[in-house]
């Protein structure tokens, strides 16, 4: 006990003294010295530990789920997987190649024959069941995406519970698949629609919502009818996994379900799935240059397609708005998960007369922040998921701050705490020839933007290529509906920076891609309509 102590002496003067040289600008976010012992990239007394989970059989390392067996690859090839908190192995996950993924995609095309003619009651039962799974099993799954992704304990739980909502949400619409009855144009003729799955699904998710991402994409698909091989994000493949075993104990039938992992060879089981004949519809979402070389691969075969892309969220502040509201909506907004989703504020944009006011206030709750190891329970804000999203928000700040910007508060990393560690940042000044003005920092980065008027800061707002959300904070009944009339994106806030629900209809415009995921639109996508008219009729006999 005495040699830890002395250990905890001595990094705690490491620690200090290194902080006290530091300009002021520079230094970190006050944070307790045993949190920055914790996790010191020299000592890390607590990070070393790995997390236990109450099932441990839910930690799937180094096989995929495909048709209703837990396989390793081909090849035997696997791929680590690192902490992003500390760099340190978390366990080693299959690389699938195409011939892997081939035959996940033939077990999904053998399973969707049977799977197409269930009844929507019962596809609705095992939806309802693989819920209640997620549900029973929500501690471990928030520890897994924490451990993987790095974000704090509090957030993963938040999306345990939003990820589990679309099994429940699409389990509630399964056995409600109407088609409609037409009055044909024709005596005599009788025409009417059916809803028919399209067939088996190719989903391709990505790391920044592990648990959200998968179950928003195979919720529907799977109210319908269809089947689906997943792939993984290869950043964070537990979760996954994890996932996958729970729908195993809910009973899916083998092939229905297919979830695949790869890192190195992530373009090459792309291909596999955007060309494959087999494959009717894909569903991704990333990056715009991604979604683009996947539509140029899904063209050869004419595959139905949902493309949740990058965004570029404006977030406008007027004169009339809420200001305690709306740093509330801003906060929340930005700074979710490190600022590292796709509907992060990413340009705050605040009218001149509220500005310095907006301003204070913003800072002095980014103030509040504690960053550090999410699974300390003090801490609000975890890493970045790797060292290349940590160098483009560093870029970012500093392109700002070399064309006048100001740093308020934060700016730099913190190789204190570990490799990906950036502080919560608060730039003003902020002008439209910035890096930040029009690409996506994905981080915890906020620019405030000062401008006049309406039009002004409108037009701003939809210059750009992409158009996923946009947020508007305003009083005025006649400016909420022209400001959202006018933006051009997918899903407009209006006094809240929270958007996303099971229940509403996510997805952009311009090159945030289209199709819609979730509520009643994202039963649509995983369908196709069949017209039936039955000629003949005739009127009655006589």
């Amino acid at each position: 006990m005495a040699s830890v102590q002395r250990t905890l002496f001595s990094a705690s003067r490491v620690v200090s003294r290194s902080y006290c040289k530091l300009p002021r600008t520079q230094r970190p976010l006050p944070v307790p010295i045993a949190r920055l012992v914790v996790t010191h990239p020299y000592i890390r007394l607590a990070s070393t530990m790995a997390p236990k989970l109450r099932d441990p059989s839910l930690f799937k390392k180094d096989v995929c789920y495909v048709n209703g067996e837990w396989v390793k690859a081909r090849s035997g090839k696997t791929f680590e997987v690192n902490d992003p908190a500390t760099g340190e192995h978390i366990g080693t996950c299959p690389e699938f190649d195409a011939h892997d993924t081939e035959k996940a995609i033939e077990a999904a095309e053998a399973a969707f024959e049977t799977f197409r003619h269930t009844t929507g009651r019962s596809r609705s039962k095992l939806l309802r069941k693989w819920y209640d799974l997620m549900v029973e099993n929500a501690d471990d799954l928030a520890t897994l995406i924490t451990w993987e992704n790095g974000k704090p304990m509090g957030d993963a739980k938040g999306e345990v519970t939003y990820a589990a909502n679309f099994f429940e949400w699409f389990s509630e619409e399964a056995p409600r698949i109407y088609g409609d009855t037409i009055p044909s144009s024709v005596p005599g003729n009788r025409v009417w629609t059916l809803k028919e799955p399209v067939g088996v699904c190719g989903l391709i998710t990505p790391w920044n919502f592990p648990a959200a991402m998968i179950t928003r994409k195979i919720g529907p698909a799977l109210a319908v009818g269809c089947t689906v091989v997943c792939k993984a994000p290869g950043e964070t493949p537990y979760t996954s996994l994890a996932i996958a075993e729970l729908a195993h104990r809910a009973g899916v039938p083998p092939g229905v379900v297919n979830v695949i992992t790869a890192l190195d060879n992530t373009p090459e089981v792309g291909q596999v799935l955007t060309t494959h004949p087999t494959v009717r519809k894909i569903s991704f979402t990333g990056s715009t240059p991604v979604g683009k070389l996947l539509m140029r691969q899904c063209s050869g075969t004419l595959k139905k397609l949902s493309l949740e892309l990058g965004g570029n969220a404006p977030f406008i502040v007027f004169d009339d708005a809420d200001v305690d509201l709306a740093v509330t909506g801003a906060i929340a907004s930005k700074f979710r998960s490190s600022g590292q989703t796709c509907v992060c504020a990413n340009r705050i944009f605040v009218q001149r007369g509220i500005y310095d006011e907006f301003a204070t206030k913003f800072a002095a709750k980014v103030r509040e922040f504690r960053v550090g190891n999410g699974f300390d329970s003090s801490v609000t804000h975890g890493p970045l998921i790797h060292h290349r999203a940590i160098d483009k928000v560093d870029q970012h700040v500093r392109d700002a701050e070399s064309k006048g910007a100001k740093i308020m508060i934060g700016g730099h990393k913190l190789p204190s705490l570990g490799p990906n560690f950036f502080q919560p940042t608060v730039l003003t000044e902020m002008t439209t020839d910035m890096a930040m003005a029009s690409e996506e920092t994905f981080g915890p980065v906020a620019g405030l933007f000062p401008f006049d008027t309406e039009e002004e800061v409108v037009r701003i707002a939809n210059s750009t290529t992409v158009g996923l959300a946009g947020y508007f904070f305003s009083r005025d009944f006649h400016r909420v509906h022209r400001v959202a009339e006018h933006l051009e994106v997918g899903m407009v806030g209006v006094n809240t920076g929270l958007i996303s629900d099971p229940a509403s209809p996510f997805g952009g415009v311009k090159e945030s891609g289209f199709g819609r995921e979730g509520s009643l639109y994202g039963i649509g996508e995983y369908q196709v309509t069949k017209m039936v008219t039955f000629g003949g009729m005739g009127p009655l006999q006589t």
